[in-house]
């Protein structure tokens, strides 16, 4: 049985911000489940490299894919080890001080090694659960990937081992003479919405919009 928190190990311990730290596997995954974004960091060659990609998770694993010929999943897959980090974005913190100016964030730091999904019916599974964390239900609704978008797209794995939480919430802190200043100090909050929908010029006639529920983790969109 996995323990609710992460072990703490050299990569993992948060030393700048200690107090920000967290290593709970809850969190975490809620961080994980909500992005949209994560940046996937390597090294060839003595030459680092960092990309932006869509993860999923399932279970205690977290997901990524690519064009099979691309440079990210060959490298990743081949070479192993990697660092992946997904940081959400809550709140501008306007303080005081130029100095105390923050953000709110939620941040996820993974260290770990990638493996490479060979068997067609855990990449299909694995595929349909991507397009799930975009839309519930729509695997249902379009067409199956086919042997030949199967052998073009592949799909990278990491056990999620070695993994580190800091976020940040609140107003600013600022330095005590500073309070009495006639600035205005607080938070801006922000989030990630969505928009109204836009239909497909080349959308077949009498195709209705999906229901916005899906989106709920944005705000609901409506058809434009």
């Amino acid at each position: 049985m996995l323990q609710k928190t992460f072990p703490i190990t050299e990569k993992t311990r948060i030393k700048r911000g200690a107090n920000r730290a967290s290593y709970d596997r809850a969190l975490a995954y809620q961080i994980i489940d909500e992005a949209m974004v994560c940046h996937v960091g390597f090294t060839v060659k003595g030459q680092p490299y960092v990309i932006p990609t869509f993860p999923w998770r399932v279970r205690d694993s977290v997901y990524i894919h690519g064009a099979k010929g691309g440079h990210m999943p060959g490298q990743v897959a081949e070479r192993g080890k990697v660092c992946i980090s997904i940081t959400l974005l809550d709140g501008l913190v306007l303080a005081r001080s130029a100095f105390h100016h923050s953000v709110n964030y939620r941040s996820v730091v993974v260290f770990g090694e990638g493996q490479r999904i060979d068997q067609v019916e855990e990449k299909v599974d694995l595929l349909d659960r991507m397009i799930t964390k975009v839309d519930p239900g729509r695997v249902r609704a379009v067409r199956v990937p086919n042997k030949k978008e199967l052998a073009r797209t592949s799909v990278i794995g990491f056990d999620l081992k070695e993994v580190s939480v800091k976020v940040r919430s609140g107003p600013p802190v600022d330095d005590e003479e500073d309070y009495a200043l006639p600035v205005w100090a607080g938070v801006l909050p922000l989030s990630l919405t969505a928009g109204a929908l836009q239909a497909d010029p080349q959308l077949a006639a009498g195709v209705p919009a999906p229901d916005a529920a899906a989106w709920s983790v944005f705000g609901a969109p409506q058809q434009r």
